[in-house]
C-alpha cells in the first residue's frame, strides 16, 4: 500500500510541473498583425481573455493537486504510525479453560503481527486447568498470574456480587503491570469470554492515532451497546464509527496516560460503572462502531447471565473485513464531528413514535423523535427494543443526549429537544 501511495504522490508531482512548464514555456498563442486595426485589437483582448482562463484553470489544478498529496500525505503518515506503534492486547482470565481457548484461537486468527500487537493473557483464581490450557500456546502469548488471591472482606449487603470485587482487583493489577512494568504505551482490554470480528486489529490500529492526537478521546470501543442485528445497518454500515459519552467496555483501548490518572483512585468493586461517573469521564468520549467487533458468549460469569438471555446474544458480530487502515478517519475527532453531528440530527425530519411502529415512512430518509423526560425516553427505547437504563445520567450509545439507531432500515435519532442543557444523573 505505502508503494502505491508513493507512485501516486509522483504522478500528481509530475502532472502538475509538466503543466506549469507548458504554461511557461510555451510561446504566444497569437501574434497580433502589426497592422493596428479595432479587429486585431478585438482579437489580442480575445486571447489574452483566454490566456488568463487558462492561467486561472491551471492555478485551481495546482490546488486541487496540493491538496490531493496533502490527503495522501496524511493516509501515508498515518499508515506508517499504524505499522510502527505496539498495541499491547491484555486478555483478563479466571477459570475457564474452554473460553479462553476460544477467545485466544481468535485473537490469533486474526493477529495481523506478534511484535504489534503481542498478547498478555492476566489469570486469578489460580485454576490449573486455565493456566495449562494458557500455556499450550507457548510463545504466542504471555501468561501473567494475579499474585494475590486473598479473600476479600465483601460488605454484607454486597456478598452476592463478590465476584466484581475480585474482578476490580485484577483489573487493577493486570493494566498496572502492563503499564508500568512491561511499559506499553498502549493497551487492549478484551475479557476470556469475547469473540473478535476479522478486522478487530484494523479497527484499533486504525483508530489509535485518534486516541493520541484528540484530548477529548479518553478510549476506543469494540461494542455498541445498540448492536442486535435489528438496530444496525448490517448491508451497509459496517464502515460507519461514531463517538459517545457512554463508556461501553466489551474490548476497548486506552492510553498510559489515562491510566496513570485512574490507577490510584481505582475502586475495590464495580469498576465500569465508576468509569461512568463524572468525576472520571470529565466530558470525554469514546469511539464506537455502528456494528460491533466483539460478542460475548459469557452467559455463565459473575453477572450470572444478566441481559444475556434478553439482549446480549442478539448482538450482532461484524462479519466484513473493513480496510479501516486505508480510510481518513478525521472525521471523528471532535472539531470535525460535532458540527457535521449537529446538522445531520436537526436536519432530521421529527416523527411520532406511532409513526416509526407504522414503518410507512419513506425509507430514503432520516428521522428524529425526541424525548422531554426519563418515562418519555424509557417508553420509546421499550417500545424500539434498545437499552433503556442510564448510567450517570447517560443513555447507552449516546453523544450530546442523542441514541442513534436503525429500525426498519431506517436510520433514527431519538433525541433530547434542543433547549437540552446535558445530561441529569439523577435519571440513572
Amino acid at each position: 500500500m505505502r508503494c502505491q501511495l508513493w507512485y501516486i504522490n509522483v504522478v500528481v508531482v509530475v502532472w502538475v510541473v509538466v503543466i506549469l512548464v507548458m504554461l511557461m514555456r510555451t510561446p504566444p498563442l497569437f501574434n497580433p498583425p502589426k497592422v493596428d486595426t479595432p479587429q486585431a485589437q478585438k482579437k489580442a483582448v480575445q486571447i489574452d481573455l483566454q490566456l488568463k482562463h487558462l492561467e486561472n484553470e491551471v492555478a485551481e489544478q495546482s490546488k486541487f493537486y496540493r491538496r490531493v498529496l496533502q490527503k495522501l500525505y496524511q493516509v501515508s503518515t498515518s499508515q506508517q504510525e499504524q505499522e510502527e506503534t505496539t498495541i499491547a492486547v491484555l486478555v483478563i482470565a479466571c477459570n475457564r479453560e474452554a473460553a479462553i481457548r476460544r477467545s485466544l484461537d481468535l485473537l490469533l486468527k486474526y493477529r495481523p503481527s506478534q511484535a504489534r500487537f503481542p498478547i498478555t493473557v492476566s489469570q486469578d483464581c489460580g485454576h490449573q486447568p486455565t493456566k495449562r490450557v494458557i500455556l499450550s500456546y507457548e510463545d504466542k502469548v504471555t501468561l501473567i498470574e494475579q499474585p494475590d488471591l486473598s479473600v476479600i472482606d465483601v460488605p454484607a449487603k454486597e456478598k452476592k456480587f463478590k465476584g466484581y470485587f475480585y474482578i476490580a482487583r485484577h483489573y487493577k493489577w493486570a493494566l498496572d503491570h502492563m503499564f508500568f512494568e512491561a511499559g506499553y504505551q498502549t493497551v487492549i482490554i478484551v475479557e476470556d469470554d469475547l469473540d473478535i470480528s476479522p478486522d478487530f486489529f484494523s479497527y484499533f490500529s486504525a483508530t489509535h492515532s485518534l486516541l493520541r492526537a484528540d484530548p477529548t478521546l479518553w478510549c476506543v470501543s469494540a461494542w455498541n451497546d445498540n448492536g442486535k442485528g435489528s438496530l444496525v445497518d448490517v448491508e451497509n454500515g459496517a464502515h460507519l464509527l461514531y463517538r459517545t459519552d457512554f463508556f461501553p467496555g466489551l474490548g476497548w483501548m486506552l492510553q498510559r496516560d489515562l491510566w496513570e490518572e485512574l490507577s490510584p483512585k481505582w475502586p475495590k468493586s464495580y469498576w465500569d460503572d465508576w468509569m461512568r461517573a463524572p468525576e472520571q469521564r470529565k466530558d470525554r468520549t469514546c469511539i464506537r462502531p455502528e456494528i460491533s467487533r466483539t460478542r460475548t458468549f459469557g452467559k455463565k460469569g459473575v453477572s450470572n447471565g444478566l441481559f444475556f438471555e434478553k439482549h446480549l446474544k442478539f448482538i450482532h458480530l461484524n462479519e466484513q473485513a473493513v480496510p479501516f487502515s486505508s480510510m481518513n478517519l478525521t472525521f471523528l475527532l471532535k472539531a470535525e464531528y460535532d458540527p457535521a453531528f449537529e446538522r445531520r440530527v436537526q436536519a432530521a425530519e421529527v416523527v411520532s413514535l406511532a409513526q416509526i411502529k407504522s414503518g410507512t415512512l419513506p425509507s430514503n430518509a432520516e428521522y428524529r423523535i425526541i424525548y422531554h423526560t426519563k418515562d418519555i425516553f424509557k417508553k420509546t427505547t421499550k417500545a424500539l427494543g434498545l437499552m433503556d437504563d442510564f448510567k450517570a445520567g447517560v443513555p447507552r450509545t449516546g453523544y450530546r443526549g442523542v441514541v442513534t439507531f436503525m429500525y426498519q432500515k431506517r436510520r433514527f435519532f431519538l433525541a433530547p429537544n434542543n433547549n437540552w442543557k446535558g445530561y441529569d444523573p439523577t435519571w440513572s
